[in-house]
């Protein structure tokens, strides 16, 4: 339960004006900042939301696939940059950015990750390694700008950040295969 609350003091801080001003105001800060928050939150009230709701979650995501494809269709979504651009120009989607990833990306993530088998997390590490390398190209080799609201050189910032954070994630996806992490400790 405590979870929970810090989860809605941290939503209602983030949907303070001047804070959604401060994290909009830099891409790198959009996209790598406010979106991850916004889905820990959701991954905050997933156990009181577990709770208040059992037959939900048991019904509709019961081996944890529904809801890792919902997490990763809401996330591929935000990823675009028409979508970051939408979010900042039109209101009613920078309504659906706080609502979709929090319930539609954190809370599915955590009720399904611990349900997937190894397999299935793999999967998900190297479809957001592949995902952030696209997106890397799509961002630094654009020789356009891609979002009206942010300029060129903090697009390709963002590139950067793309690439590294798909390096990151391949660097974890190998170390995992070699180092068991099923012992206690």
């Amino acid at each position: 339960m405590k979870q929970a609350i810090y989860g809605l003091g941290l939503y209602i801080f983030m949907m303070l004006p001047p804070v959604i001003t401060l994290f909009e105001s830099i891409m790198v800060v959009h996209m790598h900042m406010q979106m991850p928050l916004l889905v820990i939150i959701g991954m905050m009230f997933t156990p009181y939301l577990k709770k208040k709701f059992p037959g939900f979650f048991e019904a509709w995501n019961q081996n944890g696939i529904p809801g890792i494809v919902l997490f990763l269709i809401i996330m591929s979504y935000w990823m675009l940059p028409r979508a970051m651009d939408e979010a900042l120009t039109l209101p009613l989607v920078e309504i659906f950015k706080f609502i979709s990833l929090p319930f539609l990306a954190g809370v599915p993530l955590r009720d399904s990750w611990q349900k997937l088998m190894k397999f299935e997390k793999n999967s998900v590490y190297i479809f957001f390694s592949v995902l952030s390398g696209i997106m890397a190209w799509i961002y630094i080799a654009s020789p356009t700008q891609l979002c009206n609201n942010y300029l060129v050189t903090e697009q390709r910032a963002l590139g950067w950040t793309f690439l590294i954070t798909g390096l990151c994630i391949i660097i974890y996806f190998i170390q995992s295969l070699f180092i068991d992490d099923t012992e206690d400790y």
